[in-house]
């Protein structure tokens, strides 16, 4: 009685496994959000940005805020940039003469929760960075241009850039 019980039991469980798995559409209940199944297989494509597109973004951004005067900018003996020092190097030499001038990263004094400071000349500086963002279905590309001189003199600004051919230009400045 008992082995029969075992394999009347046994049988049955196969059965319900075979019925359970014979259909392979998944069930879809009206309280769960609809996903795409390319993103949830990991298929979708997202659009990244080529490390020499955003090192370009970054050149454009920042030449447009040195292109630009800073507030206050005669109070501060220094402008440095939140980049890698090849970027840096060019816009040294693109902006040979800018106030204040542009300098290398071993000139700063960075203190926490103080202004920053020239190591050169013991003065406030100010420092300029660039936030660039995936790109948008249309292939535009946001980015933050930022500058900071202490925690009272912070500001910034929302670009939008398109890629014309191999330059990207600035298409709106919010």
């Amino acid at each position: 009685m008992n082995l029969k019980l075992n394999l009347v039991c046994a049988l049955t469980l196969a059965v319900v496994a075979a019925g359970c798995s014979s259909d392979k559409e998944k069930i879809v209940f009206l309280s769960q959000a609809k996903i795409p199944a390319s993103v949830l297989d990991g298929t979708a494509a997202t659009a990244q940005l080529s490390k020499s597109d955003e090192q370009t973004i970054d050149a454009v951004v920042a030449g447009y805020l040195l292109a630009h005067p800073l507030p206050d900018a005669g109070k501060y003996s220094a402008v440095f940039l939140q980049t890698d020092d090849s970027l840096v190097d060019a816009m040294i030499k693109k902006y040979p003469d800018h106030t204040p001038p542009i300098k290398r990263s071993d000139h700063i004094d960075l203190r926490t929760n103080q202004t920053p400071l020239d190591r050169d000349t013991g003065k406030p500086v100010v420092i300029l960075g660039v936030e660039v963002a995936e790109p948008a279905a249309d292939g535009s590309v946001e980015a933050t241009g930022r500058w900071y001189a202490g925690s009272t003199a912070v500001s910034s600004y929302t670009f939008t850039l398109k890629k014309t051919g191999d330059d990207w230009l600035i298409v709106s400045v919010k």
